[in-house]
């Protein structure tokens, strides 16, 4: 087995490119468009500054990697995402200009798994490009992401869907297309067999739009690109299904790995963006006589930023890695996924709250990109599945091979291991020491 830590120099002059542009291009958009749709919505302004962009990506080949050729992407698989997405993190218009968003990447992956041919002609298609963007409707207001205890159901009226219910924190819903919607349709059996993903037009009466909901607290209530769902006798034709009725819960799963890890994978960005800030402070900044970067604590801090940021990144590659091998969400990959899921938050809270401190007063104002970080802590410890159940997932999935001792003692019982290691080396051991 070979061990390489080095990227091919072709895909490293791809990186090089992807690097500078970002920087140049579009990382001034951030400064520009601040509204939370911005880099999604297509009624957006900042539509018009993003389309040439978008048009030299994909002249450069660089456009929507994470799909195969025969779907226009460059199929160049999960390591190689990796290394592009961790610069496009720096920026939240870069995944928009390279085809890589969220939830429209997912959403195209199942479109493209499950769809039928006039599913991938009316929606697919048209997302591939860019032309159009989705919402993934998955959270209930009481249920969180508990498929278990989700409400929201459709039954079946002839060759309709009549669906029912609340959705909960619905992204871009009301600047999609169309909607990705998870209902229980036989409420007598497990969800993993009773439930459905259809597909419902944004335009569907019965659906509406009862408020969008922003991150943080900053903005109005009513405001935001989250949406508060309800479906009231809202018809869509039973064509609209995504896969068989029942497999719902089979839909979902296969696209979560690949968007937690992208979430991850745009984290290292953010958190080397962050490192950046915070080195460039410590090396401009001059008190009681001397740099902040002179300074033993704020050393320990960029230190400690480094080594976390580090490690993470390794584990994401490696989580990447395994998808690749494994060509597919295999036990494997989802225990290395959901664990960078959970270290995720922790990192970002560590890394930013040490550049928001050694900024001082100007770190948490406004006037530094460092405390919209900060709003990302909570979130990603969020979406995607709570922290927590990702680590009880990690748990018992370590777990299942580990066999109980026999009897009241450990197996690394020392006095047991002991009495085996010395009869294990009797005939050594009775020898007359040498003089």
């Amino acid at each position: 087995m070979v061990w390489n830590f080095a990227t091919e120099p072709d895909f490293q002059a791809k990186l090089d490119w992807i690097r500078e542009f970002v920087t140049a291009e579009i990382e001034p958009m951030d400064l520009v468009f601040r509204k939370p749709g911005d880099p999604f919505d297509p009624r957006s302004l900042a539509r018009t500054a993003m389309l040439p962009l978008q048009q030299i990506v994909k002249a450069k080949g660089l456009w929507a990697c994470h799909l195969g050729p025969e779907l226009g992407g460059q199929g160049y698989g999960q390591l190689h995402l990796g290394l592009m997405n961790e610069i496009l993190g720096r920026s939240r218009f870069a995944p928009t200009v390279f085809g890589t968003q969220a939830p429209d990447t997912g959403n195209a992956e199942i479109l493209a798994r499950f769809g039928t041919e006039d599913q991938k002609a009316r929606y697919l298609k048209p997302l591939l490009d860019g032309e159009i963007v989705s919402c993934f409707s998955m959270t209930e207001p009481q249920a969180g992401a508990d498929p278990g205890e989700f409400t929201c159901a459709a039954r079946l009226d002839g060759d309709v869907w009549v669906i029912n219910g609340e959705k909960w924190f619905a992204s871009h819903a009301d600047m999609a297309e169309f909607l990705i919607v998870m209902c229980i349709t036989n409420p007598d059996v497990a969800v993993h067999v009773g439930s459905t993903t259809i597909i419902v037009p944004r335009d569907t009466p019965g659906l509406e739009i009862v408020r969008n909901t922003a991150v943080g607290p900053k903005d109005e209530i009513g405001s935001g690109v989250h949406g508060y769902l309800r479906f009231a006798n809202c018809r869509v034709p039973r064509s609209n299904a995504l896969g068989e009725e029942g497999e719902g819960f089979k839909v979902v799963q296969s696209r979560l790995g690949g968007g937690r890890i992208h979430h991850a994978m745009r984290t290292v960005g953010m958190l080397n963006k962050a490192l950046d800030m915070m080195c460039e402070r410590a090396v401009s900044r001059v008190t009681k006589g001397e740099r902040l970067a002179d300074k033993q604590m704020v050393q320990e801090r960029i230190a400690d930023s480094y080594t976390q940021i580090t490690q993470f990144r390794l584990h994401v590659l490696y989580a990447a890695w395994l998808m690749d091998q494994d060509k597919g969400y295999t036990r494997r990959v989802r225990r290395e996924i959901s664990a960078i899921k959970a270290a995720m938050p922790g990192v970002l809270k560590d890394v930013v709250y040490r550049a928001l401190h050694i900024h001082g007063s100007l770190g948490m104002s406004n006037e530094t990109p460092l405390m919209d970080m900060w709003q990302y802590v909570p979130e990603m410890g969020i979406v995607d599945g709570p922290t927590e159940v990702h680590k009880v997932s990690v748990a018992k999935d370590i777990l299942r091979n580990v066999s109980p001792a026999e009897g009241p003692w450990p197996t690394y019982f020392t006095p047991h291991r002991r009495a085996d290691a010395e009869a294990k080396f009797a005939a050594i051991l009775q020898r007359e020491p040498s003089t």
